[in-house]
């Protein structure tokens, strides 16, 4: 029997201790073929420390005992369950980013991918967020400094919450604003940058407005094109960074800094023809 491990599966925010491993999670897990059904994910492996987390979890305010709830969860996996629940919910924004191992993006038929080890994107020294603040003022509080004319872009926004939003500010300033914006803001955020609209979520109209609002005021950073189930139908290849040479992956951040998972430079055909 496999060592015991505990996985992050986002978006369903579950936080399972399993003796199966992430392939055979993502396969345990999966509905079916990728041509009949919808069921991307995922995948997070987390630090053990032998028989309990290898982190301690961020305060909840005491609704439960999430140390407590996962460390039996993996005693049970100990005994020979092949999988335990942990957390059945709300497991992404109670976890640090820094209990991370590795992550794994998910087909529905099972077929996993291993990004990249992270990388720190950015360090967030500066605190307080008005509304008021340009997209420039945003680059001074995550040490950048302010470029030259804004280009919109793309984001898919996966977790805590999955829509699609675009914004004049970089993966690093965009990071800082959803985790210090008054009143909207998140504890962490997990999100990708797409290359493309895509006309079948939302009208090619909603996309050309937000565009013209960011492009014509300097001052705007964002504007949400919908809320949807984002992850089932975007396809990988749509993310920047898939086989196109460019700066691409997953970003995990919170109040502190932002961590950036790159795509493989090199995506093995197998997993690319995959439906799902």
């Amino acid at each position: 029997m496999n060592k015991p491990q505990l996985i992050l599966t986002i978006p369903t925010d579950i936080l399972t201790a399993t003796s199966l491993g992430i392939e055979g999670l993502a396969r345990h897990r999966s509905p079916g073929s990728g041509k009949h059904f919808h069921g991307r994910s995922i995948l997070i492996d987390l630090k053990t420390d032998g028989t309990v987390p290898g982190f301690t979890f961020l305060d909840e305010g005491g609704w439960r005992d999430a140390q407590g709830d996962t460390t039996a969860a993996l005693a049970g996996v100990g005994r020979g369950s092949r999988t335990k629940t942990a957390l059945s919910c709300h497991a992404f924004s109670c976890i640090p980013t820094d209990a991370y191992r590795s992550c794994h993006l998910v087909k529905t038929g099972g077929a996993i991918l291993q990004l990249g080890a992270p990388r720190q994107l950015a360090h967030y020294s500066g605190h307080v967020c008005q509304e008021e603040m340009s997209p420039d003022d945003i680059a001074g509080c995550t040490g950048g400094s302010p470029g030259g004319p804004r280009i919109p872009r793309l984001y898919m926004v996966i977790s805590p919450v999955q829509f699609l939003i675009m914004t004049n500010l970089t993966p690093a300033e965009y990071g800082w604003y959803t985790t210090h914006r008054p009143g909207k803001m998140v504890r962490q955020v997990m999100f990708t940058e797409i290359r493309n609209d895509q006309p079948h979520i939302a009208a090619l109209s909603r996309y050309a407005e937000a565009r013209k609002a960011l492009q014509q005021d300097g001052n705007k950073k964002t504007k949400t094109i919908v809320f949807d189930n984002c992850l089932n139908r975007i396809p990988y290849q749509e993310w920047t960074g898939y086989r196109d040479g460019a700066e691409g992956g997953l970003y995990v951040g919170d109040r502190t800094g932002l961590h950036h998972y790159p795509l493989p430079t090199e995506i093995p055909e197998s997993w690319h023809r995959q439906e799902g």
